[in-house]
């Protein structure tokens, strides 16, 4: 039986596996993907953690595994299909039926973009409808491209963009954007960014692959056409609990209730980083997380004895 398992391996599990390990902790780490680092690796610039200004996303990512990897985790790649809860033993089960047993659990799933949910969205994925525009704006270069969005990733993935494609239109359904005003004023300056302002989505069409979008203004309830080959959607994201909510108390949104001190109302069962109810979800708090949630599972496992 483990002292601990981290089911999860972006920055927060990784910060929790590096601080269970140097606390003595025999651990693992349940990822879902074969590459750890988790959101950040589709990132094309993080400019806002502290000592690593413009630094890559994918490197970054790398970094916090290598230093994982450094301290001895051990990884395991799986997807969870079950938890259950045995008082002070937490049993978790994954799709190929193998078990894992610990006395403790720090949930760290973090949370995937949310769907549009306009017309054509499912059809045209793959096809010119894209959700990480660090990941497939390269197949857009030179060409005109919309995004849908207003907080900061909506505004960092037009700015991205507008460093490749001729065209980029952000479409907002309000006036406002919700991004940090440091995003906004160097939006300002893509003299090849134009915003959309009350307007949404309704059809996404094309042939073989996207060529246009219907928009819907929501003040002067018109609609429009709007030709772009390709549609970056960033419209927020929905968290990875579906899992745990059986286990775990979440609100109505999904995310695990926890405060600082990652603690869930389930003895034994802490949550990190985006995943849980939070004021603010940016890697730095979600490293940090990665470490309370340790301080408090050895609270929890010195109290057990």
């Amino acid at each position: 039986m483990y002292d601990l398992i981290i089911i999860g391996s972006g920055p927060a599990g990784l910060s929790a596996a590096v601080y269970g390990k140097r606390a003595g902790l025999d651990l693992l780490v349940i990822e879902e993907n074969p590459m750890s680092g988790g959101q950040v690796l589709n990132t094309y610039e993080v400019d806002n953690y502290l000592g690593m200004p413009g630094m890559n996303g994918f490197d970054m990512g790398m970094k916090f595994k290598e230093h994982a990897d450094t301290a001895g985790a051990q990884f395991q790649t799986a997807h969870v299909a079950e938890i259950i809860d045995e008082g002070h033993k937490k049993i978790v089960k994954i799709a190929d039926g193998t078990s894992f047993e610990a006395r403790t659990l720090i949930l760290a799933t973090g949370a995937q973009h949310k769907l549009l949910g306009a017309s054509g969205e499912e059809t045209y994925k793959g096809k010119g409808v894209s959700y990480c525009a660090t990941c497939d704006g390269a197949f857009f270069r030179k060409k005109d491209v919309a995004v849908v969005g207003g907080g900061d990733v909506a505004v960092e993935d037009a700015i991205y963009l507008s460093r490749m494609c001729s065209k980029v239109y952000l479409i907002h359904r309000r006036d406002s954007l919700r991004a940090a005003k440091g995003l906004q004023d160097k939006l300002k300056m893509c003299e090849n960014v134009e915003v959309l302002w009350d307007r949404t989505v309704q059809d996404i069409y094309g042939s073989d692959v996207v060529e246009g979008v219907k928009l819907s203004h929501v003040k002067e309830k018109t609609e429009e056409n709007l030709a772009v080959e390709g549609v970056f959607i960033a419209v927020g994201m929905h968290p990875n609990t579906e899992a745990f909510r059986g286990i775990v108390s979440c609100d109505e949104q999904g995310y695990v209730m926890a405060g600082e001190d990652c603690a869930t109302q389930t003895p034994g069962i802490f949550a990190a980083g985006d995943l849980r109810t939070k004021q603010v979800r940016q890697i730095v708090t979600a490293v940090a997380d990665g470490a309370c949630a340790v301080a408090s599972v050895e609270r929890y496992l010195t109290a057990q004895k």
